[in-house]
């Protein structure tokens, strides 16, 4: 299997340092960053980590979740996966993610309510990124489209 590639250049201290991140595998793009953004709750057109770890967790959830529905018998046609990942104080100093959320709303053909809830709830524990991601607690919402 393949291993991808992101790399970062940080300038200066946490408080006042800037950085970019750069996708270089795919060599989609570099985005800039900051801990004031990071910590803001407006990113004013800034990423973090959070929301990269977000972007990987939403994505590998859909793709997992896409697989599972298909082993249950069911048809997937649209899955709309979002990843809210919060960072806050850690009690043991600096900080840590507080948790992650995972919403999913899906259209799929074959699978009742509690198919779908019980193929997303396969998908969140076999998804890489949840398993790489286990001392988080991850929820899930999973609901199918009306």
């Amino acid at each position: 299997m393949p291993t991808r590639t992101a790399r970062t250049a940080w300038n200066g201290t946490l408080e006042n340092g800037s950085g970019q991140v750069e996708l270089t595998s795919s060599g989609l793009g570099t985005y800039e960053m900051s801990f004031p953004r990071r910590a803001a709750d407006d990113a004013a057109g800034v990423t973090s980590p959070e929301e990269l770890i977000a972007a990987a967790h939403s994505a590998c959830f859909a793709m997992q979740l896409s697989a599972v529905i298909a082993e249950a018998g069911g048809t997937p046609i649209a899955l709309d996966v979002k990843a809210d990942v919060s960072l806050g104080p850690d009690p043991a100093g600096g900080f840590h993610l507080t948790g992650i959320a995972l919403t999913v709303e899906g259209e799929v053909e074959g699978l009742d309510a509690d198919g779908f809830a019980e193929a997303a709830a396969a998908a969140k524990a076999g998804c890489p990124v949840s398993k790489a991601l286990t001392g988080v607690e991850i929820t899930l919402d999973a609901s199918l489209a009306s």
